[in-house]
């Protein structure tokens, strides 16, 4: 590459560097403890390297770097150049939708309660965010009562204090109504900052001084006043029940997970202020760049809490994996927040469970993103034109199988066949096929593939010749009106693997004379496209739509896989091991399964408990018994 910097040239010190196009655009920032080290790397050895990362060298024309003293300096700098130049290479976070906050104008002479989205705003103290809108009316309806700040817009402000008349709400005691001077404005500032304080977290004094004053106004016998305390109370309590207490009651902190998969990640976050959830929210990126998880979160905080107020930033910050960086990530954050902040993987009690928690969202939330994605129609028609461009084919291949094959250490080896129809899985007709050969995964797909295609072209013999020019019905059943298991050939075969395993199903389908359905392989590592009878893959771009597709054909194939797979070894499993015990036939063994559910349950049974099960006799249970229990030591 010309633009490669001179040997001797890079300095062996912390900096960031820069690579840009031709044209002067930034297309990648990134920071290096050496910057010797890691500049060298990308030029050593082009054809070792990530296909992303080629892509980048080769739309590269220059790169040139700033040294910096430390790695927190180089965290500061990268975070700003990225922001700065918005690189095409580098990941980007963004939100998978637009979450509502609820906001407190404190710069406002009379601070006003509100739900906000968008850009936050200086001198407006911000909390959640929330899922949706309505929950946070329902809990500012709640506080009304007890903190009875302004609502209202600027002009219902003003308009009100014309007329001198407050609004319903100041009817209704639910606002103070300092439009028409009923509290001062230093009154109403003490309301709205006792309502934050009570957002904040701070709950237990509001509750403790209410049910002080409603029992000293009972004692005065003053009973409505004392009702209306004992109602701001129940309040109270209905808007803190509508938080989860999670942890103690002291946690500050933000849990982040992620959910990841070869193109993209899913990241959540849980909010805990005063130990209950506060709020959540959720981001997806596009991975254009190989990274590790390390390196996602330690993107992600920064990107996160950049430019954070010290108010909004929790004391401690929990993470799936620690950043590479870690240290110097603390220390960033720390300065951030003027404190203290702890950044740390829960290993055990509610901070591990929580973070369980808040992983399963994360993978909830990637799923429904590719849902989304998928049911996209001109989403759907540009990937199958992708395709089609990327190997060449005459037509984009509307039906699309893909196979899969499931063994642990070669016992109980079975392969999938899922079918995608103009970009949507059909499940219906779904295969799996318990494989007979015991010579690897290359063997395997060529057996399972020789399997499906001769059955096609049983199913196409036993209807006439090619379609339905001979026969009425074609490839449906005249007895049953469905289609036949395998009358309808792909357009398109997907294997799960590289060259080898492509090559296997292409000579498969040539020694049965099949010559119109295209192969490849796609490569889990890289997520490389390999064509039967090409040395190197094809490279698709991380952007591309197709791509994207054919990962999810194959994963949905590795998934159906494993599933039988699973079910498949359980099921021998039980039978081993009560194959195993003498004189107990198939009756009595599927007997004992049905009325103790699994071998585990039965194994931990005693004798007495094995012979409540009909058809097993004392003797026979202590048989169970012996062998069972000798198995499992």
């Amino acid at each position: 590459m010309s633009f490669r910097p001179r040997p001797g040239s890079i300095p062996d010190s912390p900096g960031v560097y820069r690579f840009r196009d031709a044209h002067g655009r930034v297309i990648y920032v990134g920071k290096a403890k050496s910057l010797r080290q890691r500049l060298n790397s990308y030029f050593a050895d082009f054809s070792a390297l990530h296909p992303r990362t080629q892509s980048m060298l080769t739309t590269a024309a220059d790169v040139d770097w700033t040294v910096v003293g430390t790695e927190v300096e180089a965290l500061q700098l990268e975070y700003s150049w990225i922001k700065e130049f918005d690189p095409r290479f580098n990941v980007k976070y963004r939100d998978d939708k637009s979450y509502p906050y609820l906001a407190v104008t404190m710069g406002d002479d009379f601070p006003r309660v509100q739900v906000m989205r968008g850009a936050k705003r200086k001198g407006t103290r911000y909390f959640g965010p929330y899922s949706h809108a309505w929950a946070i009316r329902e809990t500012v309806d709640l506080l009304l009562r007890v903190f009875p700040v302004r609502t209202c817009s600027a002009g219902v402000f003003k308009r009100a204090g014309q007329i001198g008349r407050p609004c319903l709400l100041g009817y209704i005691d639910k606002c103070s109504a300092p439009c028409v001077g009923r509290v001062t404005p230093d009154e109403h500032r003490d309301l709205a900052e006792d309502f934050c304080d009570f957002m904040g977290g701070n709950t237990t004094r509001f509750i403790k001084r209410l049910e002080k004053d409603m029992r000293q106004a009972a004692a005065e016998q003053e009973y409505e006043r004392a009702a209306r305390l004992r109602d701001d109370i129940q309040a109270l309590q209905r808007a803190l029940e509508k938080q989860a207490v999670v942890l103690g009651e002291s946690t500050d902190a933000d849990v982040i997970a992620l959910a990841e998969d070869p193109l993209e990640a899913a990241v959540q976050v849980f909010y805990v202020r005063g130990g209950r959830i506060r709020g959540q929210r959720g981001w997806v990126v596009d991975k254009v760049e190989e990274t590790t998880p390390g390196e996602l979160v330690e993107q992600f905080l920064l990107q996160m809490y950049g430019e954070a107020s010290a108010e909004s930033m929790p004391r401690e910050v929990l993470v799936p994996v620690l950043p590479p960086d870690d240290e110097a990530v603390v220390e960033l954050l720390s300065e951030q927040r003027r404190a203290r902040v702890d950044v740390r993987v829960p290993q055990r009690g509610d901070k591990k469970s929580l973070m369980e928690t808040v992983e399963r969202n994360a993978k909830e939330s990637l799923a429904q993103h590719k849902i989304r994605r998928a049911g996209d129609l001109t989403t759907r028609s540009k990937a199958l034109q992708e395709i089609a461009d990327a190997l060449d084919l005459d037509q984009a291949p509307l039906r699309i199988e893909c196979y899969d094959v499931s063994h642990l250490q070669g016992e109980n080896v079975v392969a999938s066949m899922v079918v995608f129809e103009d970009g949507l899985a059909r499940k219906g007709e779904y295969r799996r096929f318990a494989v007979k050969t015991k010579e690897g995964d290359v063997a395997s797909i060529h057996e399972v593939i020789m399997r499906r295609f001769r059955r096609y072209l049983e199913e196409r013999s036993a209807t006439g010749e090619l379609a339905a020019e001979d026969d009425a019905h074609g490839p449906i059943d005249p007895e049953t009106g469905k289609p036949r298991k395998f009358a309808y050939p792909p357009n398109l075969v997907v294997v799960d693997g590289a060259g080898p395993q492509a090559a296997a199903a292409q000579r498969a389908l040539d020694e049965l004379g099949i010559d119109d359905v295209a192969v490849v392989g796609l490569a889990k590592r890289l997520e490389e496209v390999w064509l039967p009878s090409d040395d190197q893959p094809v490279i698709m771009p991380r952007s591309s739509e197709g791509l994207y597709l054919l990962q999810r054909v194959r994963d949905e194939a590795h998934r159906f896989a494993i599933t039988y797979h699973r079910a498949k070894r359980s099921k021998s499993v039980k039978e081993s091991a009560l194959d195993s015990v003498p004189g107990l036939g198939p009756a009595r063994r599927q007997a004992l399964l049905k009325h103790f559910g699994s071998v585990k349950k039965l194994r931990e049974a005693t004798a007495e408990e094995i012979c409540e099960v009909p058809g097993i006799g004392p003797a026979t249970a202590d048989v169970i018994v012996s062998t069972l229990k000798g198995e499992g030591q």
